[in-house]
């Protein structure tokens, strides 16, 4: 292991809520007894789920964010390590999809929903990335479905900027290994029940499950240093299933 500077606290941040996953997986962190900063676009329903994680014992922090914004994102990063030092885990979650073909899209929206998956994860990883090579220990995730290793019709920003968000995570991967620094990607493995479901199809349907199923592997991978796993993309439903297993206690409960 490399030599530490700073030594990163039991904190996180997370990125977004895309199909629910990052509530799930910010309250699965704060379950554990971890200080959490969540970052998300939702101004109504973020103050709402810190709330209810509050009442439970947890220590959250929601800030809202532009994430098609460097600025609000570089803002929201700061003020993240601000209250937690430096980070033991970064998760980047967030993302926005619009399906359209090819000749019907237009630059602004396409930069839009590039931004909120590429630009965001740069930018957040960017004011990360010193804390955690001073520190010799971290870890840092980002969200990658199917989109992100195989191209879709009608897709050309969301896809893309996954694909962009993968080549980005192994780049990392190789700066941050001789620094003991994991950087992976992880696909959710499995349909999730969320936002997306109505455009599932019925066989979709009956294997999806609950966000919360998930986030046991999520908060597994924010304690793994690059020993571990480091520039690889790892599969969030296996994971979880070995993990019950090995727990001996069945799949996380929403909390």
């Amino acid at each position: 292991m490399a030599e530490s500077g700073a030594v990163p606290r039991n904190g996180a941040i997370v990125s977004g809520n895309a199909e629910n996953l990052g509530y799930a997986v910010a309250a699965e962190l704060c379950r554990c007894g971890k200080t959490v900063v969540l970052l998300d676009d939702d101004p109504d329903a973020l103050p709402a789920f810190a709330a209810r994680v509050r009442e439970k014992g947890g220590d959250i922090l929601p800030l809202t964010v532009d994430f098609a914004s460097a600025e609000s994102v570089r803002d929201a990063a700061a003020a993240a390590i601000d209250h937690l030092g430096v980070p033991r885990f970064v998760l980047h979650n967030a993302a926005v999809r619009t399906e359209h073909p090819m000749a019907d899209w237009q630059f602004e929206p396409w930069k839009r929903e590039v931004d909120v998956v590429l630009q965001a994860a740069f930018v957040l990883s960017r004011a990360v990335w010193p804390l955690l090579l001073d520190a010799g220990a971290g870890s840092l995730l980002y969200v990658s479905p199917g989109s992100a290793v195989a191209g879709f019709r009608d897709d050309a920003a969301y896809g893309p900027a996954k694909h962009g968000q993968e080549g980005l995570m192994k780049v990392l991967a190789l700066e941050g290994r001789e620094r003991n620094i994991a950087v992976n990607s992880i696909t959710p493995g499995v349909p999730v029940d969320g936002p997306l479901a109505h455009t599932y199809s019925d066989a979709q349907r009956r294997v999806m499950v609950k966000p919360h199923v998930l986030a046991p592997a999520f908060r597994f991978l924010g304690e793994i240093d690059a020993s571990f796993s480091t520039g690889n993309r790892l599969n969030a439903y296996q994971m979880a299933q070995v993990l019950a297993v090995g727990s001996g206690s069945g799949a996380s409960v929403a909390w």
